[in-house]
């Protein structure tokens, strides 16, 4: 058994109103510049903002059937980077659109340059939220050490945005030995858990951990959109205190 796609990919899905998901193609695990035989899913996370700008959150590989079917949603304008590890295709989508703004998130310049994939950031993510979406999207910055990342929150539609802070994968779409370090890490669904590189950093950083997660619940999301895995479409808040815990006080 071959891993398995979230078919159809490279078509936007609507999940509530102005926002959806884009399923891509398979991306390969690299170490030290040797591709690894770990095929794992893309998805791109998709928001319509009122001025008809849309916020593309870790882009999928660039295509120009996709580009012509967001176009009529609204017009490409915020490519995201959320962690220095979901960029790779940020730049196609820049030559495409070039009045796109490229946003930054902490090291994406320097691993892009380490890897000589040509990227022109232009703004950088802040714990703030840029005048460009705060109206409807707020954020945070997760700590997670090297693995840190920015976290969205879609405020109308109540769906928490996430890159890798938690991975919830299929085990019947993964091959050996994969599926079994897969099962090994707790990372897999409905089990979905924090990614397994962020536990000890988060751990020494408690006390930005606990704010980062009480703003979380602050938010009470009603749906999780995930880069990686099945997303939790419902019940939301039970997922956030099953991994997260309680509020913090």
């Amino acid at each position: 058994m071959s891993a398995s796609l979230y078919e159809p990919i490279n078509v936007y899905k609507p999940v509530a109103p102005n926002i959806g998901i884009v399923d891509g193609p398979f991306e390969h695990l690299t170490v030290g510049g040797i591709k690894l035989p770990l095929p794992f899913t893309t998805r791109m996370t998709v928001v319509r903002l009122m001025n008809g700008d849309l916020f593309l959150h870790s882009p999928v590989k660039f295509d120009d059937r996709l580009a012509n079917e967001l176009q009529g949603l609204g017009t490409p304008r915020h490519l995201v980077s959320p962690n220095q590890f979901h960029y790779a295709h940020i730049g196609e989508w820049a030559a495409a659109f070039p009045e796109a703004i490229a946003w930054a998130s902490p090291r994406v310049r320097e691993r892009a340059r380490a890897r000589h994939i040509r990227i022109r950031f232009t703004r950088d993510l802040d714990a703030i939220p840029p005048e460009e979406w705060r109206r409807e999207i707020d954020q945070t910055l997760f700590p997670g050490g090297y693995f840190k990342e920015f976290i969205f929150f879609h405020e109308t539609s109540k769906t928490l945005i996430l890159t890798d802070t938690i991975i919830n994968l299929e085990l019947d779409k993964i091959t050996e030995p994969w599926r079994t370090v897969t099962r090994l890490a707790g990372i897999y669904h409905p089990y979905g858990q924090i990614f397994f590189g962020m536990r000890l950093p988060l751990l020494l950083q408690r006390r930005k951990a606990k704010a980062a997660v009480g703003k979380i619940h602050s938010w009470q999301p009603q749906r999780i959109l995930l880069s990686h895995g099945r997303c939790f479409d419902a019940h939301a808040d039970e997922v956030i205190r099953r991994i997260f815990g309680e509020p913090p006080h």
